[in-house]
């Protein structure tokens, strides 16, 4: 290794995947090796249920370019990811996914398309997806929200499978939130971004922990802590609202006042009174979620506690 060569860190966030991350690890370490390349690994286990980190500890305790976290409970994919930035070292920063489907010998093309110089991420971008169709329909959703949120540049894909400089690192680790979500940050902090095609591959062992919950619960955490655009939204509604109430009122003065009719409607009245307030209290609800996050933002001094850090020979 020449003595300025940049050091890599490869942040993998483990959760259920005792079956194939050690794969992971050992192609992660050959891929860095063969290239000559200095490194490390840091493995984040968010809650598995599984021997997850019985399997990321032995590798820890075996390989000195090891490193194996273990969270307290599930924090989610994207606060594993932050913790493994906190932990990090390197020039750069790699995250992969725990299950082969972003090969770790694709690295090659993050890096080489680093290297044409100017660019602070690079974003692996799928020549054919192979996640399910739940995922892709959520992805896709979610990729809008970027757009509108992120300013993401259209022509740019943003996936899991990112090379990022350390100054974008510092950046993100400096932005204080108790609900971190690593895809916005990265386009937030990131000057110029840039897409390197990969290859994805199947699932080789189980299946995706990606499921409806998980991706609503995404949306909503985009939603409620990067942008007002819920609140923006049930305000233009309640606006629209108000002046249709009001224009109708009119129209009802005027119509009783030309043709002298008897104005009825006493259940159309209850109903349209059950309406307003319904809107009321999802308004009511919607400032509540934001003031309980803001809450959590300023009270909470960390965002994930460990268990153990595991590094070789402990």
């Amino acid at each position: 290794m020449a003595p300025n060569e940049p050091k890599y860190s490869v942040v993998i966030p483990v959760f259920n995947s005792a079956g194939i991350v050690g794969q992971v690890i050992d192609q992660t370490g050959a891929f860095f090796s063969q290239h000559g390349w200095d490194y490390e690994i840091i493995l984040v286990n968010d809650g598995s249920r599984d021997k997850s980190w019985e399997v990321i500890s032995q590798k820890a305790r075996e390989n000195p370019h090891v490193v194996a976290i273990n969270l307290m409970r599930n924090y989610g994919q994207h606060t594993a990811v932050y913790c493994g930035f906190e932990h990090s070292t390197g020039d750069f920063v790699i995250t992969i996914d725990d299950d082969l489907q972003n090969p770790p010998e694709e690295i090659i093309h993050l890096i080489d398309k680093m290297g044409e110089g100017g660019y602070d991420t690079i974003l692996g971008r799928f020549k054919q997806k192979r996640h399910s169709n739940v995922r892709n329909l959520g992805s896709y959703g979610i990729r809008l929200i970027n757009n509108r949120i992120f300013h993401c540049p259209k022509d740019i894909v943003p996936t899991n499978f990112r090379l990022i400089r350390r100054e974008v690192i510092e950046r993100i680790l400096q932005y204080h939130t108790a609900y971190p979500y690593i895809t916005g940050l990265v386009l937030m902090f990131s000057g110029r971004i840039g897409n390197a095609w990969v290859e994805h591959r199947e699932r080789q062992e189980g299946k995706s922990n990606y499921n409806f919950y998980k991706i609503m619960s995404l949306v909503l955490r985009i939603l409620f802590n990067y942008s007002v655009l819920p609140l923006r939204l049930v305000s233009t509604i309640g606006f629209v609202i108000s002046l249709l109430s009001f224009l109708a009122g009119i129209l009802l003065i005027i119509n009783k006042l030309l043709q002298n009719v008897q104005a009825e409607g006493w259940t159309g009245i209850m109903v349209m009174l059950a309406f307003f307030n319904g809107m009321i209290i999802l308004l009511l609800g919607m400032l509540g979620e934001y003031t309980v996050r803001i809450l959590q933002q300023i009270s909470s001094k960390e965002i994930y506690h460990t268990k153990e850090v595991v590094k070789h020979g402990t």
